[in-house]
């Protein structure tokens, strides 16, 4: 009898310990994996004379180390677009682009406390994001003009702006954005909604087909993402929500 109360005690000590350990934890864990989709609004800034605002997709797959540190392969395909054939200089392009991405990202929860709500629970979503990419730039010949509509004084003829139709070429992205967070019953995040505006740096200066000037081309876009949590779910050192 005193053996079986003993037991019984033992089985029900333990059966309380990872009870308050499981509550302990609500509010604490999160999904390593995220899968993401998403849109953007692209504006090439470059050699043409006016921007057009074109669209492009992603999907996305993101480790989160923390739920605050990510790390994030994306890969876009959309059209970049500029310029007018009407204009002084002639140029216009319109490039059907695919790209890859590389991103750390660093929201501001991982930096400060946010136990005690109020503002500091607004701003813990705010992120900065940067890496590097990779860009496919595809021209058609019927897509791009590179004659002018002036001529030389000297020899009359138009002047032609020169470049490449097909290139492959670095960028280094720069973002800043807001993640919001949507939790489960189990006080996990397991849905976001991401908005963002991002500066993209090319290293050389083919996303409009042109090479002209000193400056190199800059795209920058205005996104929209939706990502949804997967794998395995682990424990963070405080509260996510």
């Amino acid at each position: 009898m005193i053996k079986l109360l003993t037991k019984t005690t033992f089985f029900t000590l333990i059966l309380s310990a990872v009870t308050l350990i499981s509550k302990a934890q609500i509010g604490y864990d999160y999904a390593q994996y995220d899968v993401g989709f998403g849109g953007s609004i692209n504006q090439v800034y470059g050699d043409a004379e006016s921007v057009t605002a074109t669209k492009a997709a992603n999907v996305s797959f993101i480790f989160n180390q923390t739920p605050f540190v990510n790390y994030i392969v994306e890969l876009q395909n959309g059209n970049l677009e500029g310029g007018d054939r009407q204009s002084k200089s002639g140029r216009y392009f319109k490039n059907g682009y695919t790209a890859i991405l590389f991103r750390g990202q660093l929201q501001a929860g991982e930096l400060f406390d946010y136990s005690n709500g109020g503002l500091m629970n607004v701003m813990k979503n705010f992120y900065l994001s940067t890496g590097f990419g990779y860009i496919f730039n595809n021209i058609q010949d019927k897509n791009i003009n590179r004659t002018s509509n002036a001529v030389s004084a000297t020899t009359g003829e138009p002047y032609i702006t020169g470049g490449l139709n097909k290139s492959n070429e670095l960028y280094i992205p720069a973002r800043i954005g807001y993640e919001f967070k949507f939790f489960n019953q189990y006080n996990q995040p397991s849905f976001k909604i991401d908005i963002a505006y991002q500066f993209n740096m090319d290293l050389t200066d083919n996303m409009d087909g042109f090479t002209a000037g000193s400056s190199r081309d800059n795209m920058v876009q205005y996104s929209i993402g939706l990502k949804f949590a997967l794998g395995d779910v682990v424990s963070y050192r405080k509260s996510i929500n």
